[in-house]
């Protein structure tokens, strides 16, 4: 199977969604860097982009259309100027041409983009084919799958080839992951580190990582100082800002740093600390909600659960560091990987089990990890948390990533601690249900599971009410 780096699981992007914002942006950015390469990008006359199932079901509400003109711009989302994303989200029913890569002016407008509901390409729900037309007649034309989690494959490309990259330690199950720990008494971090040493130097994969989680703590700390509805239509309002002010007496901080220690600073009971953990869920998900910036965990939809969790343990476990975030990370990584090779980190393949469960379980197992305990208990607390999402639905009103998702990552973080400590006060020798049996598990759920469930906006919630968006 495919070798899957820490920093292919963790990607700084922008929301809402991984698959249908991340995916066909990286899909677009992809197109027009090749155009360039081959020499093509000065012929092009005209662009046009036919969306496919999911993509095309909800791909206004998930910001897919928005997502592929910043691609076709040559704009990363990694590094992309916020303010351009908002740019673009004010004038996309009215542009008249685009930048080719930030190069080629060619006329575009909202029109060329084409969706296609009620038809389905049969590789992946989320696909899309682009067609650059050239001066010659020629064209060129390239189709793409969003697979989960801001991967993309191209047809013709398989997305399980055999791995380019030799690690160490290749794994693709958890009992491989097991033995090797077993064999090598190694923590699951230090096998984890062993295989990023294949790409990395130990010092560029930490600094990397705390690249990341500054991004997860930005994340949190400029979505609570944020108040009003957020975009898309629904009227849905911000709440974290709420919750941190009530528990903080409405102080205001200058930076994270600042309000970390300020939250550290005093005691709280059961109910304070939950409705913390809460609120830092729920701000990275409305952060993402808005276009702004977050960490892909594995996915934008579930990018509140990983964060919320470490931050949690970060200001409130006794003892833990910063530098705690460097075997969080890898661990939870390596859960996520298992998952996306066994079964599917895409909703529009698994439902919501793909995300918020994946999620918690890389959750459960990082925290898990820090709090001692052995990689059996690590592994447990990984299928406990997803054992309790197995068959959950994604089905999001107006087909935006906002009702049921953005609580849903409350529940994922919460389930996450709950596994930890469940895991850590249980014998893995007498649990009666793996790892690999709950991956397989999820993996036939999510063959079976009706399609309306799967991101489509067809079933569940989404068609509880009428709901008429407001465009804005």
């Amino acid at each position: 199977m495919e070798r899957i780096s820490v920093f292919d699981i963790f990607k700084i992007g922008i929301g809402p969604s991984s698959s249908h914002t991340m995916g066909p942006w990286k899909a677009t950015l992809r197109f027009v860097r090749e155009l360039h390469s081959n020499g093509l990008l000065s012929e092009v006359h005209a662009v046009n982009i036919w969306l496919y199932g999911s993509l095309a079901k909800t791909g206004v509400g998930h910001g897919t259309d928005i997502a592929l003109i910043l691609g076709l711009m040559g704009e990363h989302p990694e590094t992309v100027d916020l303010s351009k994303v908002d740019f673009a989200v004010s004038n996309i029913k009215t542009m008249d041409h685009i930048q080719l890569n930030g190069m080629q002016t060619i006329p575009f407008s909202y029109q060329d983009i084409h969706f296609l509901a009620d038809q389905s390409l049969p590789y992946h729900a989320n696909g899309m084919t682009i067609i650059a037309y050239l001066q010659n007649g020629d064209n060129y034309t390239k189709t793409y799958y969003s697979v989960g989690g801001g991967f993309i494959v191209e047809e013709g490309e398989d997305d399980m080839n055999p791995a380019k990259i030799v690690m160490p330690y290749p794994i693709d199950t958890g009992d491989e992951l097991s033995n090797y720990c077993e064999k090598n008494k190694m923590s699951i971090p230090e096998v984890v580190m062993a295989n990023e040493l294949a790409l990395h130097t130990e010092i560029e994969v930490k600094n990397k990582l705390y690249g990341i989680w500054n991004v997860m703590k930005a994340s949190i700390f400029v979505s609570i100082q944020k108040s009003g509805i957020l975009p898309g239509g629904l009227g849905v309002k911000r709440r974290s800002k709420e919750i941190n002010d009530h528990l903080l007496n409405h102080q205001t901080f200058t930076n994270s740093s600042m309000w970390m220690h300020a939250i550290q600073s005093r005691k709280y009971n059961f109910t304070e600390t939950l409705k913390w953990l809460s609120c830092f869920a729920l701000a990275v998900n409305e952060e993402n909600a808005s276009f702004g910036r977050v960490v892909t965990a594995p996915t934008n939809g579930a990018a509140g659960v990983i964060p919320a969790v470490l931050m949690y343990h970060v200001l409130f476990t006794e003892g833990a560091t910063e530098e705690d975030i460097v075997p969080f990370l890898l661990t939870a990584s390596e859960f996520g990987s298992l998952f996306k090779k066994g079964a599917t980190i895409s909703a529009a393949m698994g439902g919501c089990q793909a995300e918020i469960g994946v999620s918690s379980a890389m959750a459960a197992a990082g925290l898990t990890q820090l709090l001692g305990g052995t990689y059996q208990q690590v592994m447990m607390a990984a299928e406990i948390a997803m054992e309790h999402h197995l068959g959950l639905t994604c089905d999001p009103i107006g087909g935006l990533v906002q009702i049921p998702c953005i609580e849903r990552n409350t529940m994922g973080a919460i389930k996450a601690v709950t596994a930890s400590q469940i895991a850590l006060s249980s014998d893995p020798s007498q649990a009666k249900v793996t790892l690999d049996m709950v991956i397989k598990t999820m993996k036939e759920t999510a063959h079976d599971m009706n399609s309306k469930y799967k991101e489509t906006a067809d079933g569940g919630l989404a068609t509880s009410f009428t709901v008429n968006l407001v465009e804005c």
